[in-house]
Order: structure tokens, then sequence, then C-alpha cells
């Protein structure tokens, strides 16, 4: 449904000279490829461990909204580089037909992110897709005003500045996804978890004495990982270094499923 809408936009904006609508196009088949990307990290996901990949193929989840984070950017750079010419050379666009095609982008584009609206923030790469179907929704029905100004007021410097707007929205909405991936991409301790919180926790529990060389990183987009070297009484038992380690175990997944 998405792909079929990108090709109809670019033939409109290509046939009525329109940028605002090849911007509009050019996020949406970002967003087209960033799905496609993402369904294939979560396929390679399923893959079981081997001696070669101990922890699977959880981390191209991490590459793919990287990527897609990186290619929406420079689509943003080629855009906004076209749209400077632009400015200084407008052209007649046609503000009945940008309008009419861009209103068919807010419903296509309003489906696609209920869709994703309800796991948004159990997983990256869903938040990344929700984000960019959202900001394709905002960005049609801005397209679909500059279109109806054009009509009114035959101001067709109206397509070149929505262009930038369009460009900002884009840009804001790509920043937060390319910082994250960013981050687990380089094994940094995913956004969220306080290290330092974890570590007084642990404390806390009888019988450990200190916990140091704190690890954190993000298996994937929905899984974390942490090692740390625990030092405790020397009173204990193995019995009772087993029970710390379970409730240290339990400590964790109550953190993360604090809100």
């Amino acid at each position: 449904m998405n792909t079929v809408f990108v090709v109809l936009e670019i033939v409109a904006g290509l046939w009525y000279d329109s940028l605002a609508l090849l911007s509009d196009a050019g996020h949406n088949f970002s967003d087209v490829i960033a799905l496609m990307m993402a369904l294939a990290a979560f396929k390679l996901l399923a893959i079981a461990p081997t001696q070669k990949y101990t922890y699977g193929y959880r981390k191209t989840t991490v590459w793919a909204a990287l990527i897609n984070a990186i290619l929406l950017l420079v689509a943003v750079g080629m855009i906004f580089w076209e749209s400077i010419d632009r400015w200084f050379n407008p052209l007649v666009v046609d503000g009945k037909t940008t309008a009419i095609v861009a209103t068919v982008g807010i419903v296509i584009n309003g489906l696609t992110t209920w869709l994703f609206l309800k796991d948004k923030e159990k997983d990256l790469n869903i938040k990344g897709a929700y984000l960019h179907m959202l900001t394709d929704t905002m960005v049609s029905a801005g397209v679909v005003i500059s279109g109806i100004i054009i009509l009114l007021t035959d101001l067709y410097w109206v397509d070149t500045v929505m262009t930038w707007i369009i460009v900002a929205m884009i840009i804001l909405s790509t920043w937060s996804l390319f910082k994250d991936s960013i981050r687990l991409g380089l094994d940094g301790v995913p956004n969220g978890i306080d290290m330092g919180k974890i570590q007084l926790k642990i404390l806390k529990i009888e019988g450990v004495v200190s916990v140091h060389h704190i690890h954190i990183w993000g298996l994937s987009t929905t899984e974390n990982a942490l090692t740390g070297h625990l030092v405790i009484a020397t009173s204990c038992t193995f019995e009772d270094a087993a029970k710390i380690k379970n409730k240290i175990k339990h400590l964790l997944i109550c953190f993360i499923l604090e809100p």
C-alpha cells in the first residue's frame, strides 16, 4: 500500500513539478525500505546462535535501525539542496493535484501509523517505523495545506517553503532514532537504563560486599545484557551464592519493568 503511494507521489511530483510531493515521496520510499529492513532483521532474530555467532543475529535489528536513520538523513540533505535552487527558480505547481495526492497520503500513512501504535515503546525498530509514519501523516497534511494555498493565491514559492518544513520535521523525527541506534551499535548502555541505580540496588542485597566492572549493552533492539564482577561475603555458602544470583536476576527483571 505504501509502495503504491510512493509511485503515485513520484509520478505526480514530476508531472506537476511539485518538490514538496517529491520530497514526501522520497521520505515515504525510505520508510518502505526501513520496513523491509526491519522485517528482514526480525527474521534473522529468530535464527539460533552458532559457534561463530554466539548471540545469533540479534544485532541486525540495531543495524537496520541505524541504516534507516542514515538513509533518511542523506535523502533529506539531497532534498534540501534541490530546494535551494527551486527557491531562486520557482516553477508553476498544480496546487489542486498536489492537495489531492497528499490527501491520499494522509489516509494511507495514518492507517500504517495506527498499526504500529500499540508496540511502539517495545522495540526501537517499531518505534522508528511509528515515528516515520506519523511524520509522513503530518507531512502529507502540510503538503495539502501548501496545495490549497497555491490554488487560492498562486504563490508558488509556498511549495519550497513547505519542503523546508518537511525537511525539518524529518530531521527532528529521525535524530533520536539515529542517536539511539548509534549507542546500541557501539554497545553503549541502552537508553533509559541507569547503571548507577542498578549497582545501588545490587549492593542492598544481603551478602553482597561489592559489585564492579559492570557492563550493560543491547543484544538487539529488544534484549539487553549485563555482566559484572560480584564480591560476596566470605561467610556465604554455595547455596547462599546461588540465592544471591537469583535475587539479582529477579531485581534486574523488576528494574526493566519499572515505569
